[in-house]
Order: structure tokens, then C-alpha cells, then sequence
């Protein structure tokens, strides 16, 4: 009797690896098992990288992350996916086809462009086929301040006025919505933004005091795409997965892994 009593929803993250484990493939699957859903991967870059930072970076062949996804797609329902670290324009553009292809529901992409050791992780080529045709296939964009500027040319917000303004030009490029993380403004507390055709609605919460921050954007996408594929509409996924990754920083620093930037504890509710 396999799967007649209780449904799991199935959660694909494709992205780059991160073999500390605080980031990448191996933060979302286990943000994606903290919020109940099944996780599956397909790994578009192998990183050497802890938590001092990003030591070298090894582009997975673009015929085998096709591969990778052609595999789960023939065998498993796929309920949401989220997409990471892209690395270029050719990956970028396998993944927008084959998700076109499939018409995929439930897709996050988390626009990954610099490490928070400063090493760059998108080639500057891929930037435009992002603009141009992978965001278009997005339920939610979830670009920090410095990403928000990079996508629209602008310079990086330092206000909540700018975070709209450049917030409703990545709408333009044709998401359903939009999800400006403000964790870069120097401010008491950390304010968030979602756009929708409809609405404008801003999440906040205080700062936590601490390093152990590593992984916090891969962390708060994969949660927001596991309760997308829960059923919760984008507010309150939105909600659920914030205070998730509140409470996942709040209780980092009872981690030791380490001597930078740590991780967040992603199963603080369950340990």
C-alpha cells in the first residue's frame, strides 16, 4: 500500500550544491523537509565553498542538467519548484524550456548572482536571458536589494520607496509577483516586499543579531515554494515561510558549524 493515506507534496530545487550544507541544493532540501514536503534536486553547479566562503565553482554540464530534469519529470509529479543558482545564459534558458514545456505550476526563483563572501555566481550574460525569459515563468521572484538593482539597472535601494519602485519594475517583466527582500537596509528591522498586480504588502521583522545568516535566501524560497505547494495562496505562504526563517535565524547561533558565516538552524522548531 504505497502513498493512499497521506499525500506529501513533491518539491524540486534545481541549483548549485553547496557541500557545508547552510546553502544551495542542500539548504533548500532541508527547508523543503521542515516544511513537510518532499525534496528533489537537480544540481546546476558544484561549488567548494564553507562557511569563510566560495572557493571554486564547476559548472554542471548543460546536457546533464537537461537530463537530471527530464528524469524526474518522466517519473514523479512535480507540485512546485524552486530555481537557485543558474550560473548562465544557457542554463538559464534549458530550464525556462523545459519548465514551459511541462507548464510547471509553483515556480520560485531565487535570482543567486553573489555569495555573501562576494564571490560572483552569475555570469553577467545571463542576466538579460533572466530578464527576458526565465522570470516569466515565475509564481514568485525573490531577489535581495543588491539583485532587485542588478535586474533593473538600477542602483541598490536604501529606502522602502525604492524597494517599490524597483519592485514594480521586475512585476513588469511579466512574474506573478514579486518578493523584495530588504534585509540590506540599515534599519531596526528587516522589511520585506510583496507586488502583485493587486496588492503591496510589506513583512516585517525585527533584526536578529548574529552571523550565522548563511543560506537565509535559499532557506525563506524553498519554504515559500514548499507552502506554495501545500496549497496556501502567495500571502500567506509568504507569511508562514518569513516567520520560518525568523525563527530558523533566531536559533543559529545554537549551532556550532564553522568559523564565518554559519548557518541557520532550519529545524529549530523540531530539535
Amino acid at each position: 500500500m504505497k502513498g493512499k493515506n497521506y499525500y506529501i507534496p513533491k518539491v524540486l530545487s534545481i541549483a548549485g550544491s553547496d557541500p557545508s550544507g547552510g546553502a544551495g541544493i542542500q539548504a533548500d532540501l532541508k527547508s523543503f523537509s521542515a516544511n513537510k514536503t518532499f525534496g528533489m534536486s537537480v544540481i546546476t553547479a558544484l561549488t567548494a565553498q564553507n562557511t569563510m566562503g566560495v572557493q571554486d565553482i564547476h559548472l554542471v554540464p548543460e546536457g546533464f542538467i537537461e537530463s537530471q530534469i527530464n528524469s524526474i519529470f518522466q517519473d514523479i509529479i512535480v507540485d512546485a519548484v524552486k530555481i537557485g543558482m543558474i550560473a548562465n545564459s544557457s542554463i538559464a534558458s534549458i530550464i525556462s524550456k523545459n519548465l514551459r514545456k511541462r507548464k510547471v505550476k509553483n515556480i520560485v526563483i531565487d535570482p543567486v548572482m553573489v555569495a555573501k563572501g562576494g564571490a560572483t555566481l552569475l555570469e553577467i550574460d545571463a542576466i538579460e536571458t533572466i530578464r527576458k525569459d526565465l522570470i516569466q515563468v515565475a509564481d514568485v521572484l525573490t531577489p535581495n536589494l543588491p539583485e532587485a538593482a542588478l535586474l533593473t539597472n538600477c542602483d541598490i535601494a536604501t529606502t522602502k520607496s525604492e524597494m517599490l519602485t524597483q519592485g514594480r519594475r521586475l512585476l513588469d517583466l511579466g512574474p506573478k509577483a514579486i518578493y523584495v527582500k530588504g534585509g540590506h537596509l540599515k534599519s531596526k528591522k528587516s522589511p520585506d516586499l510583496l507586488i502583485t498586480i493587486n496588492d503591496e504588502i510589506w513583512f516585517e521583522a525585527p533584526r536578529v543579531n548574529t552571523i550565522n545568516t548563511h543560506g537565509t535566501g535559499c532557506t525563506l524560497s524553498s519554504a515559500i515554494c514548499a507552502n506554495l505547494a501545500h496549497g496556501f495562496e502567495i500571502e500567506t505562504a509568504i507569511s508562514i515561510s518569513k516567520q520560518y526563517v525568523t525563527d530558523a535565524i533566531k536559533n543559529a547561533d545554537k549551532l556550532d558549524v564553522g568559523q564565518g558565516h554559519g548557518p541557520t538552524h532550519h529545524f529549530n522548531n523540531l530539535w
